[in-house]
């Protein structure tokens, strides 16, 4: 079973593949540009003591972002 939740709610060392990016405008083409588009596996290595940015691994790189911007990804979690 699968579930589809914020890219902000995924807890460290949790896997999913991307579904959407509802970001629009500048935000938009920033997000996609760091290769955070629909259909890619994507890794919560490590988040900030205050839980804001949290870093992810994505196509063998490693990325930060901000909660507010990870609001705009809904990322597919499967569960066992």
């Amino acid at each position: 079973m699968s579930a589809i939740i914020n890219l902000r709610k995924m807890q460290l060392n949790q896997t999913g593949m991307i579904r959407s990016v509802r970001a629009t405008g500048e935000l938009g083409r920033r997000i996609r540009d760091m290769g955070l588009v629909p259909n890619t596996e994507v890794r919560v290595v490590g988040r900030a003591p205050l839980k804001d940015p949290v870093a992810l691994r994505i196509m063998d790189f490693t990325i930060t972002l901000r909660n507010n911007e990870a609001d705009h990804i809904s990322v597919e979690i499967q569960e066992d």
